[in-house]
């Protein structure tokens, strides 16, 4: 019988936690210690959905500019890439420095490399300060940060969906732009916050899995 093997190890940046990186035969995987698999490669339709149902609703600007909040195994970054046009630019801010340098050494393969397409684009570092950074700068900003609304793993990703953070987020969309938000589960009280923020939203409930399979994960679409 196969055993996964560990590839890597990286630390959290501001936590006493780390990603681990394993491979079973084709499969990868990323592990936190004490909390069990964050992600693999093979259990992706969320992720690809949050990008495909973001895309969806931001209209057709010509040149559209995106920003994604997290790179995981690549999967939003690629469907992100894959709703867009030729001349779009899609950036992804990640904070562990190490899963980029992963993602060109393991793990690109199963979402198609979508970091070597030339419109994509890798910041490192804590999305929250390219939000700051960047006021209309995004068609979309796609958040799949932490556990969702509820931070568990890095307290300071509370800040992402605060007021205070999604003040920020909504400053740096461009006129007719979209919010979108994955979240493990539901959370009334960040309806309301979004609502406080300014934004009318709505909120789908996608499969990790096939349609109807797996356990049900949640996506806001704010505007």
């Amino acid at each position: 019988m196969s055993r996964s093997v560990l590839l890597a190890e990286a630390s959290i940046p501001d936590t006493a936690k780390s990603l681990l990186l394993y491979q079973h035969k084709d499969k990868f995987s990323i592990v936190i210690p004490g909390r069990g698999e964050l992600m693999n490669s093979r259990v992706h339709g969320s992720e690809k959905a949050l990008a495909e149902l973001a895309c969806a609703r931001m209209g057709t600007p010509d040149r559209p500019r995106l920003l994604v909040g997290g790179l995981g195994m690549g999967f939003t970054q690629a469907a992100a890439l894959a709703a867009t046009n030729e001349k779009a630019e899609v950036v992804v801010a990640e904070l562990v420095p190490e899963v980029v340098d992963w993602h060109r050494e393991w793990i690109g393969e199963p979402a198609g490399h979508p970091l070597e397409d030339p419109r994509s684009k890798v910041f490192i570092g804590d999305v929250a300060d390219l939000l700051r950074a960047e006021p209309d700068g995004f068609n979309a900003i796609l958040l799949d940060v932490d556990n969702g609304p509820q931070a568990v793993i890095r307290r300071e990703n509370d800040w992402l969906y605060s007021l205070e953070g999604l003040a920020v987020a909504r400053a740096a969309l461009r006129r007719g732009g979209v919010l979108a938000v994955w979240s493990a589960g539901p959370d009334v009280q960040f309806d309301r916050r979004l609502r406080r923020a300014g934004f009318k939203s709505e909120m789908v409930i996608v499969r990790p899995h096939r349609a109807g399979k797996g356990a049900r994960h949640y996506i806001w679409l704010a505007h």
